[in-house]
């Protein structure tokens, strides 16, 4: 029975530890950037689908 369950725990602490470290070489980018160029990048095809249909 102790074979069943043994090492969840465990396993799932790697991926706390590798999610909360930060790469000092990756690319950093505002949320609120992402989402300003979300909105315009839609606004942008809803005008070029009005004026080639």
């Amino acid at each position: 029975m102790s074979g069943s369950n043994s090492g969840g725990l465990m396993s799932s602490a790697g991926l706390v530890r590798y999610f909360e470290n930060e790469d000092r070489n990756a690319i950093a980018i505002d949320p609120k950037t992402v989402l300003a160029f979300s909105v315009l990048f839609g606004v942008f095809v809803q005008i070029l689908s009005l004026t080639v249909a």
